[in-house]
C-alpha cells in the first residue's frame, strides 16, 4: 500500500523541500569543482534544530568524521561537506570542499538533514505526551535523525550486525575507498558512495580478506539482489518510501542478511518511515523501564521486538522513532554523564513513581 509522507511540523526550510528524493548514485561524470579556502556559510539551523555531536556520532551513520571541535564531515553524493558550530554560536555553519555546485550541495545537505521538520514542535509534542522526555529533551535539544541515501544506509547497517564501532567504521571506510575520492580533510579520506555497479564488481573473498567475516556473503548477496530488481536497485530502494512500514519493513527483510532490526534501521535513518524503532537489548532496557514495566526481566524475543515498537508508536505518535532515538542518545555513556553533572539530576534507570490521588 502507498502513503504519502507522514505529515510534518511546519518548515524550517522550504528549499530543502525542493530535492526530497536525490539521486540515490549521482552520476561520477558530472564535473566536480572543489573549493580553494573553505567558506562557512550559516545553515539557518539552530543548535536547538541541530546539535551536531547529538546526530553524528550516535550510530546513524559511520561515514562521518570529527574534523574539528564541533565540526563534523562527509559526503552527500558528489559534495563534500563540513558542519561546525561554535561556542557561543547558536547557530550551525557549513563550507563545501567538493561538489557539483554550492546550491545544490546545500540542498542536499538540507534534505540529508531532513530539515523540513521541526524538532522543536516534535519535541513539544513528545513532553505534552511524556513528562520525562521533556526533562531530556531540555538538555538532549538538536538530535536529529538523518535521511540518508537508501543504498548507503543498507550497505552500512549490513556491516553493523554483532559488531562494535571500531570494526563497523573499519568495513565502512573499505566500502567508501570504492568510490570517486572527494578530497581530505584534517588528515581523513573522504569518498562518493560507491555505486551499485563498483559495488557489484568486488568478490565475496575480497571483502572477507578486508575482515568483513561472514557478512561479506551478505553484502555481495544484497548487491545481486538489488542489481536484479526491476528498474534497478537504486529505483526500488526508493521506491520504499512510498509503502507502509510493515511492508518496507518486510521488502528490505528479502535481502541477505538484512533481519527485523537493521530493517528499522534503514527505514528510519533513510526511507521516511518516522515510526520505525530499531529494537536491541538498548532499547529493549529503555522500555522495561519505562513503557513496559511489566515486562522486565523477561527475555526479548521477536514478538517483544513488536509489543516494544507498538508501545513507543502508541506513546509517541507517528514520529515516534525520533522519540526513541533521543531516549537511545540520552542512554549513551557520554550523554548519561552530561545528564547526571546538573545540578538536579535525571534519573535514568528507575521508572517514575506512580502518583496518588
Amino acid at each position: 500500500m502507498k502513503r504519502s509522507r507522514a505529515t510534518s511540523p511546519p518548515s524550517i526550510s522550504a528549499a530543502a523541500k525542493q530535492q526530497i528524493s536525490p539521486p540515490a548514485t549521482p552520476i561520477l561524470r558530472q564535473k566536480l569543482h572543489k573549493a580553494g579556502v573553505p567558506k562557512w556559510f550559516p545553515l539557518k539551523l539552530t543548535q536547538t534544530e541541530l546539535t551536531l555531536p547529538l546526530t553524528f556520532p550516535t550510530g546513524q551513520t559511520f561515514r562521518w568524521k570529527q574534523t574539528g571541535a564541533i565540526q563534523y564531515s562527509g559526503s552527500i553524493g558528489p559534495h563534500l561537506v563540513s558542519l561546525r558550530q561554535r561556542p557561543g554560536d547558536d547557530t550551525v555553519s557549513y563550507c563545501v570542499h567538493c561538489g557539483t555546485s554550492p546550491k545544490a550541495a546545500e540542498l542536499a545537505l538540507l534534505d540529508f538533514l531532513n530539515a523540513e521538520i521541526s524538532l522543536a514542535e516534535l519535541w513539544s509534542d513528545f513532553s505534552e505526551k511524556d513528562p520525562r522526555f521533556g526533562e531530556l529533551a531540555k538538555h538532549l535539544r538538536g538530535a536529529r535523525v538523518l535521511r540518508q541515501d537508501p543504498l548507503e544506509c543498507l550497505i552500512q547497517f549490513l556491516c553493523s550486525s554483532n559488531n562494535n564501532i571500531a570494526r563497523i567504521t573499519k568495513m565502512v571506510d573499505f566500502v567508501s575507498s570504492l568510490g570517486l575520492h572527494l578530497g581530505d580533510i584534517d588528515g581523513f579520506e573522504f569518498h562518493q558512495f560507491p555505486s551499485l555497479d563498483r559495488l557489484s564488481r568486488v568478490s565475496e573473498q575480497e571483502l572477507r580478506k578486508a575482515g568483513f567475516g561472514y557478512r561479506a556473503k551478505y553484502i555481495t548477496g544484497t548487491v545481486s539482489a538489488l542489481q536484479s530488481k526491476p528498474g534497478g536497485g537504486d529505483e526500488w530502494l526508493l521506491s520504499l518510501r512510498k509503502l507502509e512500514l510493515q511492508d518496507a519493513v518486510a521488502a528490505l527483510c528479502t535481502l541477505p542478511g538484512v533481519g527485523p532490526k537493521v530493517a528499522a534501521c534503514i527505514a528510519l535513518f533513510s526511507l521516511d518511515q518516522h515510526s520505525a524503532i530499531p529494537v536491541d537489548t538498548h532499547v529493549w532496557q529503555i522500555a522495561t523501564r519505562y513503557l513496559l514495566p511489566d515486562l522486565a526481566g523477561a527475555k526479548l524475543t521477536q514478538k517483544l521486538c513488536s509489543r516494544v515498537a507498538e508501545a513507543f508508536v502508541s506513546k509517541y505518535g507517528e514520529y515516534a522513532g525520533w522519540a526513541q532515538t533521543l531516549l537511545f542518545i540520552a542512554e549513551l555513556p557520554a550523554q548519561k554523564a552530561l545528564l547526571q553533572s546538573f545540578s538536579q539530576p535525571i534519573q535514568l534507570d528507575k521508572p517514575a513513581e506512580k502518583k496518588t490521588e
